[in-house]
C-alpha cells in the first residue's frame, strides 16, 4: 500500500493544551508524525509525496468565510502589536441572531469551538499540506490502487464547515471522501478513533449521499461530551445515514471487534462505492488520553475486518498520540488490512 507523507506538517508545532484547568504542552506533536513514519518504514510502505491540489477540495467541504479566516488569522493576529505566541480565544459566542464579526479576535472565537486548536505562523501551511496528502491519497483509489494511506497532520475529524476543534482545522477525511464523490455516487466514512467524528459527522448530517459511521469512547465520560450518541441519526435527506457507536470506556479487542460487525452490516447495506478509514490509532491501550484499550492484535484485527469489506479504501490519519507503540500499532492496523485483501 502507498503511503501519501510530506514534510511540511512541521510548521504546525502547538504548544498550548488545557486540561481540565491546567495548561500543559499538547499530544498533538510532530513527533507524531515520526512515530507514524517508523510504522510505515516497519511495513515496507512507499512514501508518496502529495500532489498540491490548491483550495478546490477544500472547499467543498468548508465555508469561504472559514477558509479566508484561517488563511489571514496569523497576520491578523500579530498586527494587533500585543498578542501571545499562539491564537486562543477568549470567546465562543453562541451564533443566535448573531452577527459575524470583522476584529481578528471575534473571528477566531466565532470559528473555534474549544481551546485545543491553537493557531500558530505555521498551522494554516501544516493544514493545508495535510488536505493535499488526504486527496492524493484519494486520487490514487480513483486512479486504480485498492488503497492508499495518508499521513495527515494535523488530524481533521473534529473540525466542521467552519469551525476548529480538538487538534483539528480541516477535515481531511471529509476531504478524501468529496474528493472520492467525484466519481462514486456514495461513499462511506468509517472512524474508528477513540474520540467521536463529530466534525465530520456536522459536515454530512443532512447529505444522504456520504454515510458516516463513529465507533468511539462514550461521549458520557469522554470528549467531545456533546456529540457522538447513539441516537443521532442525520436529518433531512441524510436521515439514516449517520450511524453512532459508543462504547464504555476500557473496551478491549473483542468488543471493539463486536462494534466493528455492527458497523460493517451499516456499510454493507448503504452499498457505498468507496470507503474512508478515519484511521485513529488513541483508541490503544497505551494511548495517553486512555479511553478505549485495543492491542497491537487488536488493530491488526481491525484492519483485517475493513479489507473484507473489499472496498476501494482511503485511510486517512486523525489521532494517536505519544506511545511507543504508537508506530507498531499502524504496523498492524495496515498489516492486517494488506493480509486480508
Amino acid at each position: 500500500m502507498k503511503a501519501v507523507y510530506t514534510e511540511l506538517h512541521r510548521s504546525h508545532d502547538p504548544q498550548f493544551f488545557l486540561v481540565r484547568g491546567v495548561v500543559k504542552r499538547t499530544t498533538e506533536q510532530p513527533e507524531r508524525a515520526d512515530r507514524l513514519l517508523a510504522g510505515l518504514k516497519a511495513g515496507k510502505h512507499d512514501l508518496v509525496e502529495p500532489t498540491i491540489f490548491g483550495q478546490g477540495p477544500r472547499a467543498r467541504v468548508h465555508s469561504p468565510e472559514y477558509l479566508s479566516f484561517l488563511a489571514e488569522a496569523w497576520d491578523g493576529w500579530t498586527a494587533l502589536g500585543d498578542s501571545g505566541p499562539e491564537m486562543i480565544a477568549n470567546i465562543h459566542p453562541v451564533r443566535n441572531a448573531a452577527t459575524y464579526p470583522t476584529h481578528i479576535v471575534g473571528r477566531l472565537g466565532w470559528h473555534t469551538i474549544d481551546t485545543s486548536c491553537p493557531i500558530g505562523p505555521g498551522t494554516w501551511a501544516a493544514a493545508c499540506a495535510a488536505t493535499d496528502v488526504a486527496t492524493t491519497a484519494a486520487q490514487l483509489v480513483l486512479d486504480g490502487e485498492d488503497a492508499a494511506y495518508a499521513l495527515c497532520r494535523p488530524p481533521g475529524h473534529h473540525a466542521y464547515r467552519d469551525l476548529a476543534s480538538g487538534f483539528c482545522y480541516l477535515n481531511n477525511s471529509a476531504v478524501a471522501a468529496a474528493h472520492l464523490r467525484l466519481k462514486h455516487e456514495r461513499v462511506a466514512i468509517l472512524d474508528v478513533d477513540v474520540h467521536h467524528g463529530n466534525g465530520t459527522q456536522g459536515i454530512f448530517y443532512e447529505r444522504g449521499d456520504v454515510l458516516t459511521v463513529s465507533i468511539h469512547a462514550d461521549p458520557t465520560f469522554f470528549n467531545p461530551f456533546v456529540w457522538g450518541y447513539a441516537h443521532e441519526r442525520g436529518a433531512g435527506p441524510g436521515l439514516g445515514a449517520n450511524l453512532n457507536i459508543p462504547l464504555p470506556i476500557g473496551t478491549r479487542d473483542d468488543g471493539y471487534i463486536q462494534a466493528l460487525a455492527v458497523a460493517e452490516k451499516t456499510i454493507r447495506a448503504f452499498a457505498p462505492g468507496a470507503l474512508v478509514i478515519a484511521l485513529g490509532l488513541d483508541a490503544s491501550e497505551h494511548d495517553p488520553l486512555a479511553g478505549l484499550a485495543v492491542t497491537s492484535e487488536g488493530f491488526r484485527r481491525i484492519g483485517a475486518a475493513i479489507a473484507r469489506l473489499g472496498l476501494p479504501t482511503v485511510l486517512v490519519q486523525e489521532g494517536g498520540y505519544l506511545s511507543d507503540i504508537l508506530g507498531a500499532n499502524l504496523t498492524a492496523a495496515l498489516g492486517g488490512f494488506e493480509a486480508a485483501r
